[in-house]
């Protein structure tokens, strides 16, 4: 076969020779968070409790309020893993039905926080003026008291339970999300981009609809996630002063408020109920410092 007869064949064979996709956004997210090991530690253990939380009635072994006097105090045991409290109650199937709370109070609160947060500080970062002036001194106003301290100060105002609860706490971060989000969206108004968005007539809400809110979403996605390990440490206080679940529901921290009166005959009822909360804070933050690396883009492996 001649060079000239060859050369078209080397061609189709090119052409037909299969192009390897480049991995989407997604999937090129999902590799950086796999790369870090602390990360997918997190991720787990933050599964493992949204799966204990959903499926808490068929894996807790006892009704979570069912008392047993003839079990009162009663020390870890194949009968009960985890031990039983002062009225009798089992420990391991309260910290099961128990995550329903602090999960529930973390993911609200926070979905609350940042429905009323990033609304406030996308039209404060790019209306500025008379506008930016307001939100923001309002915003200080907030951040200058402690977050702990203004979410027991709400939840007494509007009376104890876990729905009171969630709201004094979504209410107290909403302050965290307004400065982030007029922060983020100040950064990228002055961006080349933009600029060429208002050259060919763009009107302001599409270019803070289309153009900004896409690019701040990565930044308040991984505040999001810190903050829901702050939202779980916060419930189980309100819980633990009576402000937040009440009993006989279960709540980690209305667990320990009674746990801390039997500290001597009993310490498995603190143990399990602080080392539950230890490890949902952590899962969060190990996710949230992951998710921080992960989305940005200068990072690579």
């Amino acid at each position: 076969m001649s060079g000239a007869e060859a050369a078209p064949a080397t061609v189709t064979a090119a052409r037909s020779a299969p192009v390897a996709a480049e991995p989407g956004p997604l999937r090129e997210i999902w590799f950086r968070l796999r790369a870090r090991p602390s990360a997918v530690v997190g991720l787990v253990i933050v599964l493992a409790l949204v799966g204990m939380a959903v499926f808490a009635d068929w894996i807790a072994p006892y009704d979570p309020s069912a008392t047993n006097w003839g079990a009162v105090r009663t020390a870890p045991s194949l009968a009960h893993p985890f031990g039983t409290d002062e009225v009798g109650r089992d420990l391991l199937s309260r910290i099961i039905h128990g995550a329903r709370a602090s999960l529930a109070a973390g993911l609200t609160s926070v979905a609350l926080a940042v429905t009323l947060g990033l609304p406030l500080g996308l039209l404060a970062g790019y209306a500025g003026g008379v506008i930016d002036g307001a939100i923001m001194r309002l915003t200080d106003a907030l951040l200058a008291i402690p977050f702990l301290i203004l979410a027991i100060a709400l939840a007494a105002f509007l009376g104890p339970s876990l729905t009171n609860a969630m709201v004094a706490i979504g209410l107290s971060a909403t302050s965290i999300f307004v400065r982030l989000s007029r922060a983020q969206v100040q950064a990228i108004t002055a961006e080349e981009f933009i600029e060429a968005a208002r050259a060919v007539g763009n009107p302001p809400w599409r270019i803070a609809l289309r153009h900004i809110l896409p690019n701040i979403v990565p930044a308040i996605l991984v505040q999001a996630t810190l903050t829901i390990a702050a939202a779980i440490i916060a419930e189980a206080s309100l819980s633990f002063l009576g402000l937040g679940q009440q009993p006989p529901a279960p709540s980690w921290g209305s667990m320990l408020n009674v746990a801390k009166n039997f500290l001597d005959q009993a310490p498995w009822m603190a143990i399990w109920p602080g080392v539950s909360i230890f490890l949902a804070v952590l899962s969060f933050n190990l996710l949230g410092d992951g998710l921080r690396d992960a989305l940005d883009p200068r990072q690579r492996n």
